[in-house]
């Protein structure tokens, strides 16, 4: 938005899209948008170019768009849910990941990356990850993928006292 747009609007404020550049945006879990939302963003989409809140002129934006959900986004047109056109839009180079529970091999090197970054940002010893305990994360069916693995490794920085991370913890 522009200054003086609206009650509140002190400064000239940039969105994403214009933020984004010639860059990427990456829109997180574009299925839960509502559908007002998404004429918006599809037209930003078609045009090539937003319009600050309170301003006359059009600038252009020029992003890569990369959307992510968990929802079937065809299902969820034909439930007319989604807009068919945004999902066409959108739907350019499809790119599936399976759930963790179906790439097990994954499991390892992300949990040793989260392993490190949790120590990193907290500030711990580095600690590594007990064979054992690496046996049933590998085993562990995910049901919240990767962000549950995640706060699981997390969880066991916090709570391992010593610099090898067991199952009691």
């Amino acid at each position: 938005h522009v200054r003086g747009a609206f009650t509140g609007a002190t400064d000239d404020r940039v969105g994403y899209f214009e933020k984004a550049g010639q860059g990427t945006l990456f829109l997180d879990e574009i299925g839960e948008m509502p559908l007002s939302l998404q004429a918006k963003i599809l037209r930003v989409l078609q045009e090539k170019e937003i319009q600050r809140v309170g301003d006359s002129s059009a600038r252009p934006v020029e992003a890569r768009i990369i959307a992510a959900t968990n929802q079937n986004l065809a299902k969820m047109v034909k439930e007319r849910r989604f807009r068919e056109d945004l999902f066409y839009r959108l739907n350019v180079v499809p790119i599936e990941v399976p759930p963790l529970r179906m790439r097990r091999e994954d499991i390892p090197l992300l949990a040793q990356y989260f392993v490190k970054r949790f120590c990193e940002e907290l500030a711990s010893p580095s600690k590594q990850i007990a064979p054992q305990v690496m046996k049933v994360l590998k085993q562990y069916h995910w049901p919240g993928n990767v962000r549950v693995l995640e706060n699981v490794i997390k969880r066991a920085i916090v709570l391992s006292p010593g610099s090898t991370i067991l199952q009691e913890v």
